[in-house]
């Protein structure tokens, strides 16, 4: 038995049912409700790192990777977290037709402990599918500590299938659930699931229906299975059940499924819910003994306070407050040192270029341009990334973005958007292409539509640093409690601003292009779990900072090559630089800003990293950044050329509101699957950075306060 940890495919379930897979593996598709755990089992199974979190609808693309256990491969398919299979969200029809029309050799149902027979509803609908099911019923710990007992052989008994206690996020009971799988999987077991009784009438529809219908074949699906979703007339099945089966409505059955209709009189998928409901309470009262009172008093008592109409918006300002405060003021020393560790690295490559007889051209491309403006964008960037990543991974870990969500739902719905925009939003936080993606777990189109269009107006982990630059060096260059303090301010100032305008804009969008009525939504409040700070500050620096880190670096180093070719190439004693941020100059001059700041945005589309590199080196006239030992020599250098505490304003405000990041677009592309959409992403922004910056500009110019 071993774990192999590689990936096969990730969200090619959008592209088809079928992955790709070698030979002989049998293949494990991973169900359940939103945030019971799936996301963290599957890591713990294959040793990749799917991100997860302590919210519902964490996961919104399907990913798969392989492990070994008795010297058979599986390949594990996770798949968005989904409370029924007659879901509407894209990502949720996904999950529920891999089940369906995939054929996967086993469905691991994953449930929770504390909530089960709320989890129980999608079993038996999947039981009613297929007979290859294993039931892990995860988060037994938190079951144990609120004093919930669940009698996993009488549930196995009801069911009918095996059913695996586990911990994932401890490793507890992967072995056994991993044997449960490979029997089943094998042929070794068969289990014999419980086969649901309807009432009369439904069940006299069925069997009047099922003679009709053709046979499913090899798909594994009951003529049974068909007539109930038939009788339910969800398009989205009736579409799936044509696309992947063929199965049409001849003649025949389509009168017998009128007259079914007409003879049931209300809706007959109300009816079957209506059963399932009744019978997951049933088998669920049986297989868990309650804990005696309440076990989630600590829970409510925070919530009650959180959520407060007096206190939840305050709480959370100064949440976020506090994680700035933090990340600037402990990031301002690890900066300064990495810079001074460059520069140091930087004289003994002048050594060896000068010896090597490498002082002109290749010098000046290879250090002054690319060594330079990678080791600026690593000694400004990482420290903050690595304090604000773990900070914002330890409140997303202990289950507060879920409150976040709660305490903006209404601010949403004033916006005619939708309550799980506030979730998208926050994922923007990290990377605005991310937010792009978890914008899936929205259902309606038009609301979807409207949370991409404007996940990019909160600042992204490209955008943060040139923030907390700029307020470290015009705000908090002394390193004074004080200073820290009023740099936050500002950086917090900035979210705000975008959060607002998220919201105004998504107001706009949907009373003009995208007119409609906020949809109702219940977000699930998950419990407060105790932060695993060993694993955040892992999954924090693997999967966030770094990740970011290596992105940057890839796009600064022919960014820094293209940069200094520009600013040492002259045409009529000019350089290529110069002559561009002169053209641009008398339009950065209405906003507050120059030629050359609004040069390094437009040359920063593929990332936004490297905007500030760009800015200094077209500050210099040999087109190279100088040896920055201080944020003194910086903001020197900014003053030289004319900036003012007007520019730092203009600049962090243009850095909030212009267009999203090549990646960011492309993900735009992708999800929209249209130019159209994705240049009304691209003009939003960036048109209302310009009204903003320029309103911001002239007045106070007019009120003669811009020295």
């Amino acid at each position: 038995m071993g774990l192999t940890g590689r990936s096969t495919w990730v969200g090619a379930l959008k592209e088809g049912l079928n992955p790709p897979l070698p030979p002989g593996d049998y293949v494990v598709a991973l169900s359940g409700n939103p945030n019971t755990g799936k996301s963290t089992l599957f890591n713990r199974l294959t040793g990749l790192r799917q991100h997860t979190g302590n919210w519902p609808g964490k996961t919104v693309a399907s990913a798969a990777g392989r492990y070994s256990f008795k010297g058979q491969n599986f390949t594990l398919v996770d798949l968005p977290g989904t409370y029924s299979l007659l879901a509407h969200s894209p990502e949720e029809e996904v999950a529920r037709n891999f089940i369906c029309f995939a054929r996967p050799d086993v469905t691991v149902v994953v449930t929770d402990a504390t909530c089960l027979e709320r989890n129980l509803i999608l079993v038996l609908q999947i039981l009613e599918i297929t007979n290859k099911v294993v039931v892990c019923v995860n988060l037994i710990d938190e079951a144990e500590r609120k004093k919930i007992a669940v009698d996993l052989p009488a549930l196995a008994r009801e069911l009918g299938v095996p059913v695996v206690g586990t911990n994932a996020r401890a490793g507890r009971g992967l072995e056994e659930l991993k044997t449960a799988v490979y029997r089943v999987a094998s042929g070794l077991e068969r289990p014999e699931p419980l086969s649901l009784c309807y009432d009369g009438d439904l069940e006299a529809a069925v069997g009047g229906l099922e003679p009709l219908i053709a046979s499913p074949g090899g798909r594994g699906l009951s003529r049974r299975w068909v007539a109930l979703r038939l009788l339910e007339g969800d398009p989205g099945v009736i579409n799936s059940l044509q696309k992947y089966l063929d199965l049409g409505l001849s003649g025949p059955l389509r009168q017998a499924l009128l007259t079914a209709r007409a003879r049931l009189g209300e809706n007959p998928g109300e009816r079957a819910a209506t059963a399932i409901v009744k019978k997951a309470e049933a088998i669920g009262s049986r297989a868990m003994a309650p804990a005696e009172g309440r076990h989630d008093h600590w829970d409510r008592k925070i919530d009650d306070l959180v959520t407060s109409r007096l206190w939840g918006f305050p709480i959370m300002l100064a949440l976020l407050g506090v994680i700035f405060w933090i990340t600037i003021a402990g990031a301002n020393y690890p900066s300064e040192l990495l810079a001074a560790g460059f520069l140091w690295l930087e004289e003994r490559l002048t050594d060896i270029f000068v010896a090597a007889g490498w002082e002109g051209w290749v010098y000046g491309l290879l250090i002054e341009g690319v060594y330079r403006t990678l080791t600026w964008v690593v000694s400004v960037m990482l420290p903050p990334m690595a304090i604000f990543f773990p900070l914002f991974t330890l409140l997303e870990d202990l289950g507060y973005l879920p409150r976040v969500a709660f305490n903006l739902d209404g601010l949403f719905k004033k916006a005619r958007a939708h309550g799980k925009q506030a979730l998208t939003m926050c994922m923007g936080f990290g990377c605005n292409a991310a937010g792009v993606i978890s914008c899936r777990i929205i259902e309606s189109p038009r609301e979807r539509m409207i949370a991409i269009l404007t996940n990019n107006f909160v600042p992204c982990n490209g955008r943060f640093p040139i923030l907390i630059a700029l307020s470290t060096i015009f705000l908090a260059r002394g390193g004074g409690i004080w200073e820290n303090l009023l740099a936050s301010a500002a950086v917090m100032a900035a979210v705000v601003l975008g959060v607002a305008a998220t919201l105004l804009v998504s107001r706009i969008l949907s009373e003009t292009v995208l007119k409609g009525l906020p949809s109702s939504f219940a977000l699930e409040m998950p419990p407060y779990r105790k932060p695993q700070v060993g694993r955040i500050l892992i999954r924090s620096m693997l999967d966030r900072t770094l990740f970011v880190l290596a992105r940057a670096v890839l796009v600064a180093a022919p960014a820094g090559l293209v940069v200094w070719l520009m600013a040492n190439l002259e045409v009529k004693g000019l350089s290529l630089v110069n002559h561009a941020a002169a053209f641009l100059q008398p339009v950065g001059e209405l906003i507050g800003l120059d030629g050359y700041i609004l040069l390094a945005f437009l040359l920063g589309l593929p990332a936004n990293e490297i905007v500030i590199p760009i800015i200094i080196m077209g500050y210099l006239s040999s087109g190279s950044i100088m040896e920055l030992e201080s944020l003194a020599d910086l903001q020197a250098l900014f003053v030289a050329n004319g900036w003012t505490w007007l520019t730092a304003v203009c600049t962090m405000l243009f850095t909030l509101n212009h267009f999203p990041c090549g990646t960011t677009l492309l993900t735009i592309r992708r999800e929209t699957g249209s130019l159209k959409w994705t240049l009304l992403s691209f003009l939003i922004p960036t048109l209302a950075g310009f009204a903003v910056c320029f309103v911001v500009a002239q007045t106070v110019r007019l009120l003669g306060l811009a020295g």
